[in-house]
């Protein structure tokens, strides 16, 4: 990999790989000491998490990830369309930036040369993109920023007179309740100006059979996938989980919209946390939940956008409507 000072490309602003451990610790006592049982699902993302969600998304069930990257495909040149100048291309929790791609080349033939800000906590995953997309693409220059979301918006600096187009994909705004993701767009649509345009991935209701096939594949990956989670709280405060004596389950509420995704216990017992000095008892049947996924309607992503001060501008969607790509600007005085 470069040395990021040897490349005149690329920058990377924020902190080093933060360590987590502290605020790892918390969150399982806050999270496993309630009365209702539950764990952050960001920390479901460790090396092995990481793994096997790209595991995951290579499963015949799990359609949201080839599904959105095919209409980024298709889409790429008509986004583009709505920009007068080159945007500066940012992305919010970039990862890999892999279904970016398709955004770049279409910035990159429609202007020329192109500016992308990829925004993740991850330092290392920045890196390791950039690496590959400036190889990639000799007319791109990539200035990162190791941070959250609204921190690192925060410390990109606006350059007088050109636009942005903010990238949220793999329907990400999912894990949001949603009242938060209301709030949560109106601060993103707080750093915008005239000009600029949001890009946000949506997962579309649809049947609760697929939906739940989805989030529970034949071949068990989201089942390890959720499970390593007690895998790692075993590893890191050794506890002593016994994956063997929890179960994964997933279920889709279709008042609510949304799938619902636990780790049960299938018999009561006693869990030690050495490294919190600390027990937790679990009744046979208790559950400790682990993520959320939303699913929208095209009437709720408008209204989403408007409530959040948002204006709907367009919207894309797969042949069989199972996920949407919806743009927004700013909402008139």
């Amino acid at each position: 990999m470069f040395n990021q000072s040897a490349n005149p490309r690329f920058s990377l602003q924020g902190g080093p790989e933060p360590d987590l451990r502290r605020e790892f610790a918390q969150a399982v006592r806050l999270g496993l000491g309630g009365e209702a049982k539950e764990l952050p699902c960001r920390y479901l993302y460790d090396a092995r998490g990481s793994e096997l969600f790209d595991e995951i998304c290579l499963q015949p069930e799990y359609y949201p990830t080839r599904t959105e990257a095919a209409i980024l495909k298709n889409i790429s040149g008509d986004l583009l369309a709505h920009f007068a100048t080159g945007p500066q291309l940012i992305e919010l929790g970039s990862g890999s930036a892999e279904k970016t791609r398709t955004v770049i080349e279409a910035l990159l033939a429609r202007f020329g040369k192109g500016c992308f800000l990829p925004i993740d906590v991850s330092r290392s995953a920045i890196e390791a993109s950039a690496n590959s997309l400036l190889g990639d693409y000799p007319d791109l220059v990539i200035q990162g920023v190791a941070l959250g979301y609204l921190e690192g918006l925060q410390q990109l600096e606006r350059v007088p007179g050109v636009p942005r187009l903010i990238l949220w994909l793999g329907s990400s705004i999912g894990n949001f309740h949603r009242p938060e993701a209301v709030e949560f767009l109106h601060t993103l649509g707080a750093s915008m100006q005239a000009g600029d345009r949001l890009l946000v991935g949506f997962d579309l209701r649809k049947d609760a059979q697929r939906l739940e096939e989805a989030y529970d594949d034949a071949a068990g990956v989201t089942a390890r996938f959720i499970l390593n989670l007690l895998t790692r709280i075993n590893r890191e405060l050794g506890a002593d989980f016994d994956l063997g004596q929890f179960q994964y389950r997933a279920n889709y509420d279709s008042e609510i919209g949304r799938v619902e995704m636990w780790v049960e216990s299938t018999m009561r017992q006693r869990v030690t946390l050495t490294g919190l000095n600390w027990t937790v008892d679990f009744e046979a049947g208790e559950r400790i939940h682990m993520e959320n996924s939303y699913k929208y309607s095209p009437e709720e992503i408008s209204d989403l956008g408007t409530n959040a001060g948002l204006l709907p501008l367009q919207s894309w969607t797969d042949p069989a409507d199972l996920f949407c790509e919806a743009l927004f600007g700013l909402q008139g005085p």
